[in-house]
């Protein structure tokens, strides 16, 4: 057995109350670590028992009642230690690395797939699976649903909370069932809330987007709102600083970026002059010129691939998004 696994063994015998009390004097790398084994162990041996607390202590302080571990013992020693929010969030991390994804049988699927398997499936299990999928095979997906059906589907992701174990092992055996899929899933984990559907939206095409937006306020304005505070839209790049607008501009090739600014605000368009060399001013306003009219669909295409560009570079770390709930930033 390793350190850790013994370590484990010697938590579950001394209970609760006197493990919670070791817990709160380590840092959470070495509490998720002792979880883990504590997790993963069940039910523990006598003998295994005995070989720990003798190696330990040389003393064996219980007979009959030798414990076990799983899931219900490492639940209650992070509630008691850590509290019950920090406690579910560090189980949820712990679970999902140690046990394969419930939907990842759907990943290698197109959304044309995904869409055949959750075919006369309720809103709620549709939402359950998209949320547990990336968020680019997700919208996809949500593109192919009737404008009814989105609205309710993106009102339950974002409103959606942990979701018991057995309740996502039942939803993946019968789509796994569809798609003729073997896999065993059991994963425990937390999906669906307010970013899975930024994501999603962020990734439709724009007129998905805005109807998903337009529908969820009708059913939930207060929510629509905490969406649209999270959402990044071309229109934001007036809240972008000149460094990383000057940073995002390296990254969009003139051409797209062109496209882009066609029927755009004065304010959008001088917002992006204003951050280019004399030269490349030049260039893009001719490039502009040359354009002539062009379709909205691909003025809108040109903006969602800049958008697009901000939130590789914001996900890197390389830019910052000031958004309307977060603290203002000082040099």
């Amino acid at each position: 057995m390793t350190g850790a696994q013994k370590a484990a063994v010697m938590l579950v015998q001394m209970g609760k109350e006197r493990s919670s009390k070791i817990f709160a004097l380590m840092d959470e790398e070495e509490i998720e670590l002792l979880t883990t084994e504590i997790v993963l162990m069940g039910e523990i041996e006598p003998s295994v028992a005995d070989d720990v607390l003798l190696e330990f202590y040389n003393e064996l302080t219980g007979g009959g009642s030798i414990g076990a571990g799983g899931m219900g013992f490492a639940k209650a020693l992070l509630e008691s230690s850590l509290g019950k929010d920090k406690a579910g969030d560090l189980l949820d991390r712990v679970t999902a690395g140690q046990i394969g994804q419930p939907f990842d049988f759907l990943q290698e699927a197109d959304a044309r797939q995904v869409l055949t398997f959750l075919s006369g499936e309720n809103a709620q299990t549709i939402a359950l699976v998209l949320a547990h999928l990336n968020p680019i095979k997700s919208s996809a997906a949500m593109t192919g649903l009737s404008p009814d059906l989105q609205a309710e589907v993106a009102h339950r992701i974002a409103t959606m909370e942990r979701t018991p174990p057995d309740v996502i092992a039942i939803v993946a055996e019968t789509i796994m069932r569809k798609a003729s899929t073997v896999l065993t899933p059991q994963s425990a984990s937390v999906v669906g809330g307010v970013q899975p559907l930024v994501e999603i939206i962020n990734r439709a095409d724009p007129g998905t987007g805005k109807h998903l937006l337009e529908e969820l306020a009708k059913r939930d304005p207060a929510l629509a709102e905490i969406v649209r505070a999270q959402m990044f839209t071309f229109d934001d790049i007036l809240t972008l600083d000149d460094r990383a607008m000057q940073i995002v501009l390296r990254e969009v090739d003139a051409a797209t970026l062109a496209v882009a600014l066609k029927g755009v605000r004065t304010e959008l368009r001088d917002k992006v002059l204003g951050n280019v060399s004399e030269r490349a001013r030049e260039n893009l306003l001719e490039e502009i010129e040359l354009l002539g009219q062009v379709r909205l669909s691909a003025a809108e295409e040109g903006r969602a691939a800049v958008v697009s560009v901000i939130r590789r570079l914001e996900e890197s770390g390389q830019i910052q998004i000031q958004r309307e709930s977060d603290d203002e930033y000082v040099a």
